[in-house]
């Protein structure tokens, strides 16, 4: 089984184009998403959060179900569910403005040592930035680095970061107990601190301080594995974009279940993927991220979506 820790929340999306369009709720966080797409892709996951008891919450727990996710590490709370409010660029790009105060997922607790049939797990987003859930979703990552296969996405949200310093410095102590690190070229800049940083530099410096892989996505320039040996490039899979709400967590998914079905969730068997099996991996993530791209709000297609687009 994939566990996928991290903050479940609820994306308010513009449903029209002019200035005064209503929003609508969608399900979503990075995490979530993440745990909806492996689920969907028919891949044994759970979910690890605080999930509030609202409306809100008792919908994102219903939808979990739904794309055969398990929630037996999902805690419940009182508090409210965290909200995010979304604006779309004109290409389908979205910005966020949150409301996390005093909401559920903050308030995480330890599970303790999650069971034996965990083979990987999952981490990014909000959630390891917002304290004093960050802190236990650290303790989990660095408990749990030590036996199964651990991937992150950071995912950054600039406006919530405080203390930016700190938070890089943060990250790179993470990287020892990461196996699989997915970031986009804006964020591995961000992390860098540097705009016009070469990404592959970036990349190669990290997996020299601990992960097996770093696979970069890059928009509409597709996506990018780099290893400590080598670089693997797909073009992009061609869309009518509605929003991009949700791609780079469909990416993650997808990757983890490329992994999974072919028994390679081992930061090792990561390390020795050929070219070959990196381009397929890739396709597979990029197809997957294409029909969510496709749709609006978060919507990580199902097995048998994906396996027909693939064909077609």
């Amino acid at each position: 089984m994939i566990v996928v820790a991290g903050e479940a929340l609820v994306d308010m999306v513009p449903v029209g184009d002019d200035e005064l369009t209503p929003l609508a709720p969608k399900l979503g966080g990075g995490p979530y998403n993440v745990a909806v797409a492996l689920g969907r892709l028919d891949v044994p996951t759970g979910f690890l959060s605080r999930v509030s008891t609202d409306h809100f919450g008792e919908q994102l727990v219903k939808r979990l179900h739904a794309s055969g996710v398990r929630t037996d590490l999902v805690q419940r709370g009182q508090e409210n569910t965290t909200l995010a409010v979304v604006g779309l660029a004109e290409d389908g790009s979205a910005r966020y403005a949150f409301y996390v105060e005093g909401t559920a997922d903050r308030l995480v607790e330890d599970p303790g040592p999650l069971g034996e049939d965990v083979r990987a797990l999952s981490f990014g987003t909000l959630s390891l930035v917002l304290e004093p859930g960050a802190s236990v979703y650290e303790k989990v990552l660095r408990r749990e680095s030590k036996r199964v296969l651990t991937a992150l996405d950071p995912n950054i949200r600039a406006g919530l970061i405080d203390d930016p310093g700190a938070y890089r410095a943060r990250f790179a102590s993470w990287l020892p107990d990461v196996g699989l690190l997915k970031v986009s070229v804006e964020d591995a800049r961000w992390l860098a601190g540097d705009d016009d940083a070469d990404v592959i530099e970036i990349a190669r410096t990290w997996i020299s301080q601990g992960p097996a892989a770093v696979v970069l996505t890059k928009g509409g320039d597709g996506l990018s594995a780099i290893t400590a040996t080598d670089q693997v490039d797909v073009p992009p899979v061609r869309v009518d974009v509605v929003d991009t709400i949700g791609a780079g967590d469909t990416v993650q998914g997808a990757l983890l279940a490329w992994l999974h079905d072919h028994d390679a969730l081992d930061a090792g068997k990561v390390r020795a993927l050929s070219r070959e099996e990196w381009t397929a991996a890739l396709a597979y993530a990029g197809a997957a991220a294409a029909i969510t791209c496709s749709r609006a709000g978060a919507e990580p297609p199902f097995a048998s979506e994906l396996t027909a687009a693939l064909a077609g």
